[in-house]
């Protein structure tokens, strides 16, 4: 099972590193990741990791992730299974 994880928020340092934290901790493995800084300051990350590996359930796993952008504050993270935000994404 894969997950597409979006991140967004003020631009401020280690965010990328809190959160792939969150991943390797969770035993999730980092497939693609793509980030931008829009305008000087607006953070905005996508990130597509499996989560076959996942030595938390998936619920949990979404916590830790938000907790880590509440951390380090005025960030926003959605985490949804890849399967879901694809058919969401479908016409």
């Amino acid at each position: 099972m894969r997950a597409v994880i979006a991140v967004i928020g003020q631009d401020k340092p280690g965010i990328i590193a809190k959160v792939s934290n969150v991943c390797y901790l969770a035993n999730s493995n980092i497939l693609d990741i793509t980030q931008t800084v829009l305008q000087d300051s607006i953070f905005s990350m996508i990130m597509v990791v499996d989560l076959d590996g996942l030595n938390i359930g998936f619920p949990e796993f979404k916590e830790r992730l938000r907790a880590a952008a509440e951390e380090l504050g005025g960030l926003e993270v959605h985490v949804q299974r890849e399967e879901l935000f694809s058919s969401m994404h479908r016409i």
